[in-house]
Formats: structure tokens, C-alpha cells, sequence
């Protein structure tokens, strides 16, 4: 049997056991056709009947009626689409002809078929999509639905699988494109980065402006399918010295620097902006592509780092304290019990929140610690804050250079610290006060660490991270995380 007439096999098959179900998801969404068989239109994307344009024609026709379903009509078509899966019996088929194969030619042939048997048509499918006008963007957007939708769902997760390969594929770092945004980027690319940015939010026009002034730096990765989506973006700011407060970074006051005596780069934000292409790593590829055009811009340059938040210090700090698994030295115990003694009221909110886990609790300094970080504007209290600190920071310098992600030894806690760990980058500093703004608070208690890029160290540090879950830290906070 010719390739020809499998693959018409396949997609004969595929197509009736998809046609009952794509007729009921049409009648319960309502599609305006008024006899529509989805299940053809899709079969009908795979036969190229009628040449290239007619079948551009019936993707874009597809992906439209798409667009217009609610969340539940999109969940049904997306399960209708990966009905179109391998045929079992033709992939059993091949099998056998490739165990049954005589010599090493006639298996190069047999498992070349085996790989066509075992490529589903919904891949072809996929791929009709891309050829379409915004057809790329499409099916990013495509795939941040399926995340959403997966939840268990092995046919869901098969399709993800396969999209994922493709997209993987279209969205390698060697076919992006690095740009630099300023204020004179098109309107619609500066739009994005207010949308986009979650790190920090942008409040106003004066604000982005003052993002985009000559000491400081944006850069983006884009795909020629997509050249006015941005992928991700870091902003970056020509500073003297590495910096310890976000707050300071973003002044629209502060005076503009001449970036010629700047002596440090700090990437201050970076934002992935596509969920679709989660999981499609090209973040560490554009920290170094900056690393590399900085230094070639500005040869006064002597160290680049981060200013990076610590979003998963909070969490991990509540459930340590609530389990007794952190540890307080006489010290620290006396201290706390002065600063937050039993009597010190509550917010009534906040009083309920502790209730439930104070009965677990056998240590009265833990649940004075509990009391004065849950209280709002402890930060501005100079007393508390004299003892929060240095208890906080060690805590936070274990948390970063020690916890590992449960079930997965060797891997940093934070996310953001497995981020650049895997890129090569240096645990460097813990900033107090780093970002009191209320998210960097409720994060992280305020405290923000400077990641360090190194460039003669990055693939040294990279691989022993990867490779032996081994951390860079600095001596000073490897000392702190000691205590």
C-alpha cells in the first residue's frame, strides 16, 4: 500500500470517530452554519483539495469558529482535534515489518514508515493553522488554552504534547529576532510592555518613558510570524554600583545618568510574555545576547547582575514556621518576644489566620514572629524592623541557597532563582527593603537579591547547577545562610 493511500486511511478513520462528536459540539455552541460537519471541515484541512489557497481558506474558516467559541465550546474542540491520532493497527503493522526486517536497509526503510504511522494527522493539522495570516500567534495562544484546559485529560495532554514539539521547533533562539525598544518603538510595541509587564507594572506613559531613557536599555526577542508580539523583554539600568532597591531604580525623579560612567548593568525585570510558549526556554539565551551587546556599547561596564524579586519567600517561610521547622537562636527568641509580645493585638482578620496553626505551635518566639510579620506596616516600624532584619535575611539566605523543590533534589525553591541558577548566574546579595511596594511585601517581606553574570563564569556555574544541582553563592551569603 502506497504512503499515499495510508495517510487517507488515517485520516478516514480519524474523521468518523470525530464526526458524532464534532455534530454535537456544534449544536451546543450554536456555529452559525446551519448543517455544519466540523468533522469534514478538519479532514477536509488535511486532503489539500482544491490547492494551497482553498485549504489556507478552510484553516482560516477553522481557527475563526475557533475564536468565537466560549470556554467550554473551546475545550470541545480542542478534544475533537486530537481525536485525529496514529491508527493503532498501522502502527502495530509497522512494527512488525520493522522486527521482521531482514537486514539493516530494509529496517532503515521499515522504521522510516514506523514514523509516518506514528505521526498523528491532528500534527497536519496543526501545521495548516501555522500557514495561515497570524496563524503562529494562533496556536500560541492555542496551546496557553490547552494548558489551562488540560487537568488530567490524557487526549488533551497527547495534543499539547505534539504542539508543544512543533512550537519548540518554529520558536528556536536561532530564528528570533533581538530588538531594542525605545520611545520611538511603534505605539503598538510599547503598548505591549505595559501589557506584558508583571514584574514591576508600568502606572503611566511618564513612567514607561522614564524605563526607556538613555540610561537604561530594553531588548526583546521577537518571531518574524509575530513581529509585533514580543516573546519576552528584560529592562536593564546603567547604574554605579549594583542596586539594592527597586524603589530607587524606578524614580522617575532621579536624575538621568550618563550611561558612559556607568559601571554596572542590572536587569531589573524580565517578563515572559506568551503562556503558550511556556516551557519553550529562551530566557537564558537573551540574558546573554544583552551581556554580550552591553559590553560591546559600553566598555566601562565591569559587572552585570539582577535586581530580582523573591516570590516564593513568603510561602515557604509560613509553612516553615507553622511545621517548627525553622529553628531560633536564644538570641533571636528574646528579641522577637520584646518586639512582639503575647499581648499585641491583631487586625481581627489576621488574629483568625493565625488561630488555626497557633495550637500547633510550642514556641512563643515563632508565634511572635508570626504576629509582627502579619501586622500591616510592620516595615515603617524602626523596632521591629531592627529585629525582623537579621533574622529575615538568613532566613531568606537558607531559603534561597539551600531549599530545594520538593521532590526534585538539588533544584533551587524559588523559581526565580532556578531561573538564573540554570543560566549561570551567582547568588550574589540579599537587599533589605529591596521593593516595599505591597506585592514586594507580600512575597517577600520587602527583600530583593542581586543575581550576578559573571561572563567568565557563566557556563562553569551553568553546568554545575544543571548538572550537579551545585549553587554559585557568594562567600557572604553562603556564610549568612550558615547561621
Amino acid at each position: 500500500m502506497s504512503d499515499v493511500a495510508v495517510q487517507a486511511g488515517l485520516i478516514d478513520r480519524a474523521m468518523k470517530r470525530v464526526t458524532t462528536l464534532w455534530r454535537d459540539v456544534a449544536a451546543a455552541v450554536g456555529v452559525a452554519d446551519p448543517d455544519p460537519d466540523l468533522a469534514a471541515r478538519l479532514a477536509a484541512c488535511l486532503e489539500a483539495r482544491g490547492g494551497e489557497v482553498s485549504a489556507r481558506n478552510r484553516a482560516a474558516g477553522l481557527a475563526e469558529a475557533y475564536r468565537t467559541l466560549d470556554g467550554p465550546g473551546r475545550t470541545d474542540f480542542l478534544r475533537a482535534l486530537a481525536f485525529f491520532d496514529s491508527d493503532a493497527d498501522a502502527v502495530a503493522r509497522a512494527m512488525e515489518k520493522v522486527v521482521a526486517a531482514a537486514d539493516a536497509a530494509e529496517r532503515a526503510v521499515a522504521t522510516a514508515r514506523l514514523r509516518r504511522a506514528l505521526e498523528p494527522p491532528r500534527i497536519r493539522l496543526l501545521t495548516a493553522f501555522a500557514a495561515i495570516p497570524d496563524g503562529v500567534k494562533f496556536l500560541v495562544d492555542l496551546r496557553a488554552d490547552l494548558l489551562a484546559r488540560m487537568d488530567g485529560d490524557k487526549l488533551l495532554q497527547a495534543l499539547e504534547t505534539d504542539l508543544k514539539g512543533l512550537l519548540a521547533a518554529w520558536f528556536d533562539v536561532g530564528f528570533l529576532e533581538l530588538r531594542r525598544i525605545d520611545w520611538h518603538s511603534p505605539a503598538i510595541i510599547l503598548e505591549k510592555l505595559v501589557q506584558y509587564e508583571a514584574v514591576h507594572r508600568i502606572r503611566t506613559w511618564r513612567d514607561l518613558r522614564n524605563r526607556l531613557d538613555s540610561d537604561r536599555r530594553c531588548y526583546a526577542f521577537f518571531h518574524p510570524r509575530m513581529p509585533e508580539e514580543p516573546l519576552i523583554f528584560v529592562e536593564v539600568a546603567l547604574v554605579q554600583g549594583m542596586s539594592d532597591s527597586v524603589q530607587r531604580v524606578l524614580d522617575e525623579k532621579a536624575p538621568v545618568l550618563d550611561p558612559r560612567s556607568a559601571d554596572t548593568a542590572v536587569f531589573y525585570s524580565i517578563n515572559n510574555c506568551q503562556r503558550g510558549l511556556d516551557g519553550i526556554s529562551f530566557g537564558n539565551f537573551l540574558i546573554k545576547r544583552v551581556v554580550g551587546l552591553l559590553s560591546d556599547e559600553f566598555r566601562n561596564l565591569k559587572a552585570f547582575g539582577t535586581l530580582s524579586p523573591i516570590p516564593g519567600f513568603r510561602r515557604w517561610l509560613d509553612g516553615a514556621l507553622a511545621t517548627g521547622a525553622v529553628a531560633l537562636s536564644e538570641e533571636e527568641r528574646k528579641a522577637l518576644l520584646t518586639a512582639a509580645p503575647p499581648s499585641l493585638a491583631l487586625p481581627a482578620p489576621q488574629a483568625e489566620a493565625l488561630a488555626e496553626p497557633a495550637a500547633l505551635r510550642t514556641d512563643d518566639a515563632v508565634a511572635a514572629l508570626q504576629r509582627l510579620i502579619a501586622r500591616r506596616g510592620w516595615s515603617r516600624d524602626e523596632a521591629a524592623a531592627k529585629v525582623l532584619e537579621p533574622l529575615l535575611t538568613r532566613l531568606c539566605a537558607r531559603y534561597l541557597a539551600k531549599e530545594d523543590t520538593p521532590g526534585r533534589a538539588g533544584r533551587a525553591r524559588d523559581p526565580v532563582a532556578h531561573f538564573h541558577l540554570s543560566n549561570g548566574a551567582r547568588i550574589d546579595r540579599l537587599n533589605w527593603r529591596g521593593d516595599t511596594s505591597d506585592n514586594g511585601m507580600r512575597q517577600a517581606l520587602g527583600l530583593m537579591v542581586n543575581y550576578v553574570y559573571d561572563p567568565d563564569r557563566i557556563e562553569e556555574n551553568h553546568e554545575g547547577y544543571v548538572g550537579e544541582g551545585k549553587r554559585a553563592v557568594s562567600a557572604a551569603l553562603k556564610k549568612l545562610a550558615k547561621g
